[in-house]
């Protein structure tokens, strides 16, 4: 017969799971934030960590891992905790925006590519083609700016003015 107490009691002090769980979001989120902005479908880099993170945290107290369930709930709370905090943060001093969240990076200006960018963020010319296309573009040249968007779709403002069909939901990479 299962220990009732021991099944919802926390198994570790609140302190360490507190920590724990700020360092490693912290930690994680500083990481994915260096690694570029490719990324998967139309999710942010804060929201694959948070899927991952929660999934993780949650996973232990589902599967018997953790002692308690208590320490998967702590820990998925200081998880979303975190990610609330620090966009609260960001809409509260715009300028914290630049540590912590992904800004578009301009990929072509006035028909031009910028190989930095590409280089960056690891672009063949061919897939900045594949991603013009969907956007009904077939000439680079026709493009007056087009931005790498933060969740890894490409945005482009066509140079003749003209209505510049929808995208396909398309990442950049899958």
């Amino acid at each position: 017969m299962p220990d009732w107490g021991e099944l919802f009691a926390l198994s570790r002090p609140p302190l360490e799971i507190l920590v724990r769980g700020t360092v490693t979001f912290l930690a994680l989120l500083a990481l994915l934030r260096l690694t570029g902005q490719r990324e998967a479908g139309g999710l942010g880099i804060t929201d694959v960590l948070l899927i991952v993170l929660v999934a993780d945290a949650a996973g232990g107290g589902l599967v018997g891992e953790s002692h308690s369930v208590a320490d998967g709930i702590a820990l998925v709370a200081t998880i979303l905790f975190w990610s609330v905090a620090l966009d609260a943060l960001v809409y509260r001093w715009p300028r914290l925006a630049v540590l912590l969240k992904a800004r578009p990076r301009l990929l072509i200006v006035d028909g031009r590519l910028n190989r930095a960018v590409m280089r960056r963020e690891f672009m063949t010319y061919d897939e900045v083609l594949s991603q013009l296309r969907l956007h009904g573009i077939e000439d680079v040249t026709r493009v007056r700016r087009a931005y790498l968007e933060p969740n890894g779709m490409i945005s482009v403002l066509r140079g003749d003015d003209a209505e510049v069909d929808e995208p396909v939901e398309s990442p950049v990479r899958t």
